[in-house]
């Protein structure tokens, strides 16, 4: 039976803010390169980059924006297209998007600077509620309470709360539940090491399979140790729907080396990102080149996105430069210098980097 707490026990509230802290201390990360800074638009940066995505994975590429983009109006003026190149490999590419018009609109609307409260950073492009807590946290030491979902984890075990946070209204309960949580003294200082150990703790001993109670430093607050099953919680009982679809990508190479690529629609899958020509068929493909070359199709295969599963089918043509090229002209001619920086789906590059 699910258990909807309104309110966190005295107790709990208050040690769990100055454990957690003393904690993260000692035993937290420190060395990160988004730490250790007030600065909003390197924490912003990173609060983005990890939506998931592994830290291994963004330690990689958080240098390079900050050596392409040093700084948020930097970032506003680059073109959509050098923003992609740069995040290519990261997938989530609407984060990437976002991202390009956030940085425009603190430029227009906050003067290059970020807000400090967390309701304007809301209103920005790919801010959610979470990611703008953690700015006001760790930049300017609001009292505002992050929910990702390591967090959710952590507090959902820590509470013993088993409402499926698959409804809306009990998700906004731990939200006030968080809130209770959070430090009341010397916030400046508090918030951004306790916004820390929350992000510490779910990352490092409160893993979702897998519960090591015996370094957890709130082991003696935490409902779901003492009742001794924590990897029951959280409870999110709706499964998000999958689908799939079939694509046929043309891969055109010319006498030069050189591929055909098309920069895709700014909706639909892989918006924005240059890519092979694609269809929903073989046979509409042919149409596309009726007295065309001869074609080679090379082995299917699937990739996966969140929501979807996409069966890719990679067909192979040399282009002979007498003959009329009958589809859309919206792409062009480009070598490998010219693709390498693009924006790329990753099974785009993959296949590009084969040939």
């Amino acid at each position: 039976m699910s258990k909807i707490l309104r309110a966190v026990q005295p107790e709990v509230v208050a040690q769990f803010a100055v454990t957690m802290i003393q904690w993260q201390k000692q035993y937290g990360r420190h060395q990160l390169p988004w730490q250790n800074t007030r600065d909003p638009y390197r924490v912003w940066l990173s609060e983005i980059m990890l939506q998931q995505t592994q830290v291994s994975t963004v330690l990689e590429y958080f240098p390079r924006f900050l050596r392409e983009f040093p700084d948020v109006k930097a970032l506003a003026e680059a073109s959509q297209d050098e923003v992609l190149g740069l995040w290519s490999g990261l997938g989530y590419y609407s984060r990437a998007r976002n991202m390009h018009q956030c940085a425009q609109d603190v430029m227009r609307r906050f003067g290059g600077s970020f807000p400090e409260e967390p309701i304007d950073l809301q209103s920005l492009p790919g801010i959610g509620r979470s990611t703008a807590a953690a700015i006001a946290a760790f930049c300017f030491g609001k009292r505002a309470a992050i929910l990702d979902g390591n967090v959710k984890r952590v507090l959902t075990r820590l509470l013993g709360y088993s409402a499926d946070l698959s409804n809306a209204a009990n998700e906004r309960v731990l939200w006030d539940l968080a809130d209770q949580l959070l430090p009341t003294d010397d916030l400046a200082s508090a918030m951004p090491r306790y916004t820390q150990a929350l992000m510490d703790l779910g990352s490092s001993a409160c893993l979702p399979r897998k519960a090591d109670c015996l370094i957890c430093p709130v082991k003696k607050l935490c409902a779901a140790a003492q009742e001794g099953d924590p990897l029951r919680l959280p409870v999110k009982t709706r499964k998000l729907k999958r689908s799939s679809e079939s694509i046929w990508l043309l891969c055109l190479t010319n006498s030069q080396g050189k591929v055909w690529l098309e920069k895709r629609p700014p909706k639909g899958v892989w918006a924005s990102l240059y890519c092979f020509p694609i269809f929903g068929s073989a046979e509409a493909l042919a149409l596309a080149l009726p007295e065309g070359p001869a074609c080679h199709h090379d082995a299917s295969f699937v990739h996966v996105l969140t929501h979807k599963d996409l069966h890719l089918h990679p067909v192979r043509a040399v282009w002979n430069g007498d003959q009329q090229l009958q589809m859309c002209t919206q792409g062009s001619w480009m070598s490998r210098q010219q693709w390498h920086i693009l924006g790329l789906p990753a099974p785009i590059r993959k296949l590009l980097d084969g040939f």
